[in-house]
């Protein structure tokens, strides 16, 4: 990808890469989370990089680095489909990979980018070690086929899809977002509902689940596969995006982070489906207010990024 931003962002990711190795020769750095090959981080659905100093992977990248580990932060679309959002994000691996002069890396997705690095893993394994997906609707969101049930066409869809675009558009230009494809709402809706993902697995079965609430394969072509996800829609009281995750879980009837079902989440060796965590706490979101009675989420990303290291990923 040539949009300057991404290179400079890239090129950043490096930097902040070495530095930490440098630092932690200095200070004694435990080597914790130090992976063989650099951590990918890819989000969701209306997600960003960083957008008005704030960063949608609060505190993780910084806290992996510190121990060692060579991350990069991604970004492709707001509001896409699937494919499209792994197209650019495949675009930024190969970047990444020449980059950093590792050869695969290992990628972690919240959300739709839960599908969307699944995509790169299926259509480019030999540059990926592992995929993992943090609350990714890999079998599709309740909330999804609730709001699919607006008839096609009609004017309330078009009102919603408008909004939404709106949405997105803002984040896009608040965060300078690289991607030069239109806000495609409608793209993301047909994507992450029961029906959509149910086309995008059999076209990119890889890790999924052929139970219903199963675990998937492993590995698979080279590639490691790993998930985890949150059952907890009300975390703590002074968040204020809990109450819009609490009326998101009444579209299900299982448990559920206020978008994504549990069930929905499993891919391939599923750590664990219940964290005391909703959908937003699962990156260390809103500015890292989260339970206090759960595991802190950005230990969780750093037990994960040793046990990519144990594993030799």
């Amino acid at each position: 990808m040539n949009n300057n931003k991404t290179v400079f962002a890239l090129c950043l990711g490096t930097v902040m890469a070495v530095s930490s190795q440098v630092q932690a020769g200095l200070f004694g750095s435990s080597g914790y989370t130090q992976t063989r090959y650099p951590i990918v981080l890819a989000h969701g659905m209306l997600g960003f990089d960083s957008m008005l100093g704030i960063d949608y992977w609060y505190g993780i990248p910084q806290a992996l680095r510190r121990d060692g580990a060579q991350v990069y932060v991604t970004e492709v679309s707001q509001l896409n489909t699937s494919e499209l959002r792994g197209e650019e994000l495949l675009q930024q691996v190969e970047e990444i990979v020449a980059i950093s002069g590792k050869a695969k890396v290992n990628l972690v997705g919240h959300s739709h980018g839960g599908p969307t690095v699944r995509y790169v893993a299926a259509v480019r394994p030999d540059l990926v070690a592992s995929v993992t997906s943090v609350g990714a609707p890999h079998k599709g969101s309740d909330v999804a086929d609730l709001i699919r049930q607006i008839p096609e066409g009609s004017g309330g869809e078009a009102i919603l899809a408008g909004l939404t675009n709106g949405m997105g558009a803002l984040i896009h230009f608040l965060s300078g977002s690289p991607s030069t494809e239109p806000q495609n709402s409608l793209g993301s809706l047909e994507s992450l509902n029961s029906e959509g993902a149910a086309r995008f697995n059999a076209k990119y079965p890889q890790g999924i689940p052929t139970s219903a609430c199963g675990e998937g394969a492993y590995k698979v072509n080279g590639v490691r596969y790993y998930s985890w996800s949150g059952t907890s829609p009300l975390t703590n009281p002074l968040d204020v995006s809990d109450a819009m995750l609490g009326a998101g879980s009444l579209a299900f009837d299982e448990p559920n982070d206020g978008l994504v079902g549990r069930c929905s989440s499993h891919m391939g060796m599923v750590i664990r489906d219940n964290y005391r965590m909703n959908h937003l706490d699962e990156v260390n979101q809103v500015l890292g207010l989260t339970s206090l009675f759960e595991t802190d989420p950005v230990t969780v990303y750093r037990q994960h990024a040793n046990r990519l290291k144990n594993a030799g990923l």
